[in-house]
């Protein structure tokens, strides 16, 4: 068959388009330091409003009086299990904020503390989706987050963070009472708390210990980094 050896690859198109993830074992020291503190992550949004349209029930802390001023108190509920003051904003028929527009976000300077912290680079590095077909948006998104590798360290801690992730989706019995995230953003953050569980210089330890003895070694990890939070 003949072939036209003029012809050129199409480039990829803005919505498939690699975009830089940053170095992954500086972005997982970021993000690790963002659960800790509260803190934001520095994400490159460029024009996504994937987290704003995917059904989500943002948290609103009642500290956060700039987005309080902000957010119509009749978009705003009582947050179920959490102490007085608490809220949640909920999302329209279609699953976008109602504090979306056509030009992005309507509050973003006083955006909840919530979407500040997002980041759905969590996804990316622990190698799950972000859910179903209510958070299509987020999960094209991961597709083209692209992490960097500058050093044998950066890829042994992503397999690190994603054998934690996997480990307890396939274990879940393995953990007692089978107690274990089904929550794909809970499950991320897990991973990225509890990675140095699976970070044996040669995966001695996981090989020779039990899947309930790795299950506790997870446990152990994350209360002693969730130790952190409240200290």
């Amino acid at each position: 068959m003949p072939t036209n050896s003029s012809a050129r690859v199409a480039p990829p198109s803005a919505e498939t388009a690699s975009i830089d993830a940053g170095d992954f074992s500086s972005w997982l020291a970021q993000a690790r330091s963002a659960l800790i503190d509260g803190g934001g992550s520095d994400v490159d949004c460029r024009g996504c409003v994937g987290c704003c349209s995917s059904s989500y029930f943002i948290h609103i802390r009642p500290d956060e009086s700039p987005a309080l001023s902000r957010l119509p108190h009749e978009l705003l509920a009582p947050a179920p299990g959490m102490a007085s003051g608490h809220q949640v904003l909920g999302y329209d028929e279609k699953g976008r904020c109602p504090m979306l527009c056509a030009t992005g976000c309507s509050i973003y300077d006083e955006r909840p503390r919530t979407c500040r912290a997002y980041d759905c680079r969590l996804f990316a590095a622990a190698g799950i989706a972000a859910g179903g077909a209510d958070k299509a948006a987020i999960n094209q998104r991961l597709r083209r987050w692209k992490f960097s590798y500058p050093s044998a360290r950066d890829r042994q801690e992503q397999r690190a963070v994603k054998a934690v992730a996997s480990f307890v989706e396939q274990h879940a019995g393995d953990f007692p009472g089978g107690r274990v995230p089904t929550n794909p953003s809970q499950l991320a953050v897990l991973a990225i708390k509890a990675y140095a569980v699976f970070m044996s210089e040669e995966g001695a330890s996981e090989a020779t210990s039990s899947n309930s003895e790795v299950a506790q070694a997870v446990i152990a990890a994350c209360r002693l980094f969730d130790a952190r939070i409240r200290a």
